[in-house]
């Protein structure tokens, strides 16, 4: 089943005249994996961001909506907590534990406040 990311990608290159070999060429990766991402069956490599965005001049738009599309397809998200303070990983801990129980209105409050954080 083809996901965002894959309708994205697909897109991408219908748009710049490209078959599936031409991308993965650009992506150092076979045929056969990137179609495994297009379809859901691989998650999209962290690597693939800047490159997508050299490659095919995205504009913050464009990247914006890839990462959406990415989130949109996630199942699973990983979290390296290995360096993390202590209560960032009290945090995060917590988070997994309630994240099955959190309502949509306190899901948004928690997003505003992340989204809206700055380091000073």
């Amino acid at each position: 089943m083809i996901t965002s990311v894959g309708k994205f990608l697909r897109k991408l290159r219908i748009d710049s005249g490209e078959i599936l070999r031409d991308m993965a060429n650009k992506l150092d990766v076979s045929s056969s994996f990137l179609s495994a991402v297009e379809n859901g069956k691989k998650k999209v490599p962290d690597a693939w961001l800047p490159k997508l965005e050299a490659f095919y001049s995205l504009k913050p738009q464009q990247m914006e909506e890839f990462r959406n599309a990415i989130l949109e397809s996630a199942d699973t998200v990983e979290l390296n907590i290995q360096n993390a303070s202590t209560a960032n990983r009290q945090l995060a801990v917590s988070f997994a534990r309630q994240f099955d129980t959190l309502d949509e209105e306190t899901a948004k409050k928690l997003f505003d406040i992340l989204k809206n954080h700055k380091e000073d």
